[in-house]
């Protein structure tokens, strides 16, 4: 599952209901105090209620009701899963999808009460007509009565297929979005959610201000959360195990429940016999991991240090993620991961947040308030929390809020940048740098664009290019911008001609091949990965270009379950492919000296 959406209201400094969307890399910008570790803790807390838990003091001081809601909106559904009775079923033949198609679930928490009690409901488009609007309530006898009485299909087994059949008997369900209670102690529907909860994203926060106890949370969460992953890996092996305790407990408690009306029938009668499954947290609480420790406790080193063990924990993640098909999904939550780490380190954390993002089962949430970080960041990911003329928190997002994220992070231009180098995605930076970097070992007249800081990187981004462009969002900085972008796209040609219509020295190239994985060749593929592909110039006859290619032939070789996606391809090619690149393999595929031109006038753009 992938989380899509959360709504907040009533929590802290969110009055009014506010919605907050997700993307695989999502970071929050904004001045201290404007509700950035909110949202993160908000999430904590309708996942876990652990790391963070709800009280009464969590209510809007200003608010005059006593609920506070979070509700979450998750796509990316699994196909089948198995509710109730064993048998799979699944969320669209359930009614349990709301009008967009997703998973919609709201808990509402009392802060009336001290204890804060919980309800969940689901919001969905549900049957509404009497009689057909609670079976998910009622238990196996209850439906196996309605199906006698409708004189349906009587030799249906589970529940799923019974409730199918139910509702089919109907001529018009009436179908309305409404709120379906999943948290009644004594219905049935609660089993259905505690299986539901199971295929829910694994939620890990990672606080900035977190004490360091002689435990060492700092270092036990991040270990935590690679338990929470290696249970959900198992889940199958563990519900077995689960299966089978039930059993023979229930047996055991039956016989004993037997011998008890023997002695005493009445006492017997205000005992019921129930058996409670353990949930996933209890699971990971039953595990320790640690790290081996020399003279001095981990704990007591430096915050620094410390945090060193967080960047190799996601470091090691995106690796392993690289590798494995994990089945849940995890969220990784960090507020202000540049906290104590020395620009390097933020580097490989970028790196890795990035990596991480890209795989398919994860999500990662930043909040930073490091112009140095925040750059390098895609720009999509951005989220600016701001406040209105009444004080009132809204959340933007979109290339025109860059000016006002660039003021909120202190960020200035850097009077050793003469020229910014403007591209759609990160990949094309890194593609960029690695093809200048081999024609500068040739030739010292290319600039190594790794290291040379008269130029700067600005990734635009394919869905907001245009505004890019149209409103010209870099002219306050005063530097001229050298655009190159891809000919897959034909609208942007329209955009480099408004480019070189400026008359402020800025300049737009489009790519003669298809895009810039075209301009690789096969042999720095084979040497970084070990599998032989045609380098396409153009689409082919199936519509098909190097990264679909690449991703056929290595997801195969890695014994993949199916094809990774081409944005996955890109990753990997920028990574390890372009860095193998030589001027010689250039040439070979680049005759004409195209690339060599983009670097050469860029070159010029900066006398």
């Amino acid at each position: 599952m992938k989380l899509i959406s959360l709504e907040i209201k009533n929590f802290r400094c969110y009055k009014d209901e506010i919605s907050i969307s997700f993307d695989n890399l999502t970071t929050f910008i904004g001045k201290n105090d404007i509700g950035k570790s909110t949202i993160l803790e908000a999430l904590e807390i309708f996942f876990n209620n652990d790391t963070v838990k709800i009280t009464q003091d969590d209510l809007n001081i200003g608010s005059s009701d006593t609920e506070v809601i979070i509700t979450c909106e998750f796509s990316d559904l699994p196909s089948k899963i198995i509710l109730d009775s064993g048998v799979q079923t699944n969320l669209k033949d359930e009614f349990l999808l709301n009008k967009n198609h997703n998973l919609k679930i709201k808990k509402v928490f009392d802060c009336s009460k001290k204890s804060v009690p919980i309800e969940i409901f689901i919001i969905a488009t549900h049957p509404s007509a009497a009689g057909f609007d609670n079976l998910l309530e009622l238990k196996e006898s209850d439906l196996k009565k309605i199906i006698k009485d409708k004189n349906i299909d009587s030799v249906l087994k589970g529940n799923p297929l019974m409730r199918s059949a139910i509702w089919k008997s109907c001529p018009d369900l009436f179908l309305i979005e409404k709120e379906i209670p999943v948290s009644k102690p004594k219905e049935d529907i609660k089993k259905i959610w505690e299986q539901l909860e199971k295929y829910l994203p694994i939620f890990a926060l990672f606080q900035s201000d977190r004490s360091s106890k002689d435990s060492d949370g700092e270092v036990q969460d991040p270990m935590k959360a690679a338990i929470a992953t290696a249970i959900s890996e198992v889940k199958d092996d563990i519900e077995k195990i689960q299966e089978k305790v039930k059993q023979r407990t229930e047996e055991i408690t039956r016989k004993t429940h037997k011998a008890l009306e023997s002695i005493d029938k009445n006492l017997a009668s205000q005992l019921t016999p129930e058996f409670t499954m353990p949930t996933n947290s209890k699971w990971v609480g039953l595990f320790n991991v640690g790290l081996n420790r020399d003279d001095i406790p981990l704990n007591k080193r430096g915050s620094g240090v410390r945090r060193l063990v967080l960047v190799s924990f996601f470091k090691a993640e995106a690796e392993r993620l690289l590798n494995e098909k994990s089945k849940q999904s995890i969220i990784y939550a960090i507020e202000e991961p540049e906290t104590a780490q020395h620009p390097n380190n933020q580097k490989i954390l970028q790196n890795a947040f990035i990596s991480l993002a890209n795989e398919d089962n994860c999500q990662v949430l930043l909040t930073t308030h490091s112009p140095g970080f925040a750059c390098d960041l895609p720009s999509d990911s951005i989220r600016l929390i701001k406040r209105d003329e009444r004080y009132k928190p809204v959340i933007e997002q979109g290339a025109e809020i860059f000016g006002e994220v660039a003021d909120t992070l202190g960020i200035v231009p850097d009077n050793r940048v003469k020229v910014l180098i403007c591209v759609e995605g990160p990949t094309d930076v890194k593609a960029l740098k690695a093809l200048s970097l081999a024609l500068h070992k040739k030739d010292a007249s290319i600039p190594n664009l790794y290291i040379d800081q008269s130029f700067a990187f600005v990734v635009t981004g394919g869905s907001t290019l245009k505004y890019w462009i149209d409103q010209q969002y870099l002219s306050g900085l005063g530097r001229k911008e050298f655009h190159l972008y891809d000919s897959d796209v034909p609208s942007y040609v329209t955009e480099i001609i408004k480019v070189n219509s400026r008359e402020d020295g800025s300049k737009g190239f489009i790519t003669k091949k298809y895009e810039i994985e075209s301009y690789l060749h096969a042999e720095a593929i084979k040497q970084a990965f070990d599998v032989e592909i045609e380098v396409l110039d153009q689409l082919n006859a199936q519509n098909k270009a190097t990264p679909k290619l690449f991703s056929e032939v290595y997801s195969a070789k890695q014994k993949f379950d199916g094809v990774m996606g081409d944005t996955k391809a890109k990753i990997l090619l920028a990574d390890k492919a372009f860095p193998c690149m030589t001027a010689e393999l250039i040439a070979q595929r680049d005759p004409d000296g195209e690339v060599e031109n983009w670097f050469r006038e860029i070159v010029v753009m900066c006398s």
